[in-house]
């Protein structure tokens, strides 16, 4: 017997023609600022000084984006970031997720305690001089593994998936244990597999996070200019056509002309990118990792 369509009250018509035009508000106010900055890294640098540029270039020209990847040290600081991104993300899921794994076990006597103390250290830090000097007493500046070794465990990701571990039903673990399992076995073909939401979710921070990061190739590394970032060098090509009186020492090899506003639009693109073309094959998994505890016994 086929149901009746529940009508809606003359209210429901009203909330839900504000909720559409409220959020085709925070479509137009979030996108429009990523459509003017594409249309500007596209337009040529002096047309762009007469300004009216919105979401179209008026005078196409690549001469911005040219006079970006002329510079031989965004390459190496490209290789870099790459590899960092890769490794260290890598690096902090295993480590996060091996951690989390311990601390979700019942049978594990400290778990609360080292709970506690990693809460604690996501709202205390020795600070950064403090830090900068462990790190070099530990040989990690002027060196590639500053870059993955620190950012290998963090507090947050760890407590996330554990919390979406708690959520799995103990009794896949007991039957496993039965089987003659371990917990080597348990982890890897059982905990895991049923983990790739949260997983993936983790990974996704982290590897966003590897690739915006340029603050430690400045304190770390700055003297070491094979172990520069795309982010660090883009800052400095930011800093560089910003300055009125540098801009032209930061373009001369450019061809053509261009502008302090459309190379910085240019440097903006390129940052964005690569995380835009890969979090639409991680939004599913992203979506569901958020949802934590939601599978229960």
């Amino acid at each position: 017997m086929n149901q009746k369509k529940k009508k809606l009250s003359t209210g429901d018509k009203v909330f839900y023609v504000f909720l559409a035009i409220f959020m085709i508000l925070f479509v137009i106010i979030t996108l429009y600022p990523v459509l003017n900055t594409l249309a500007l890294s596209f337009n040529d640098g002096t047309d762009a000084l007469r300004g009216g540029i919105y979401l179209w270039p008026r005078k196409w020209s690549i001469k911005n984006y040219i006079s970006v990847f002329e510079r031989d040290s965004l390459k190496v600081g490209a290789y870099i970031t790459v590899f960092r991104t890769i490794i260290g993300t890598l690096l902090a899921l295993v480590a996060n997720a091996v951690l989390a794994f311990i601390i979700s076990r019942k049978r594990f006597l400290f778990k609360k305690s080292l709970s506690l103390f990693w809460v604690i250290t996501m709202y205390v830090n020795g600070g950064m001089i403090p830090t900068f000097v462990l790190y070099k007493n530990l040989g990690l500046t002027n060196s590639f593994l500053v870059y993955v070794i620190p950012g290998m465990f963090s507090a947050f990701n760890m407590l996330v998936i554990r919390t979406f571990m708690h959520g799995i039903p103990e009794s896949l673990e007991e039957s496993a244990q039965l089987d003659g399992a371990g917990y080597t076995t348990v982890f890897v073909k059982i905990i895991s597999p049923l983990c790739k939401p949260v997983y993936a979710t983790i990974a996704l921070f982290v590897a966003v996070y590897q690739w915006n990061s340029w603050f430690d190739a400045m304190l770390y590394n700055r003297m070491k200019a094979n172990l520069t970032t795309l982010q660090y060098e883009l800052m400095k090509l930011l800093a560089a056509v910003t300055n009125k009186s540098s801009s032209l020492e930061a373009m001369k090899n450019s061809a053509g002309s261009v502008q302090p506003a459309t190379v910085r639009a240019a440097a903006t693109i390129i940052t964005m990118a690569p995380i835009i073309c890969i979090y639409p094959f991680l939004q599913r998994y992203f979506v569901t990792g958020l949802t934590l505890g939601g599978v229960k016994e």
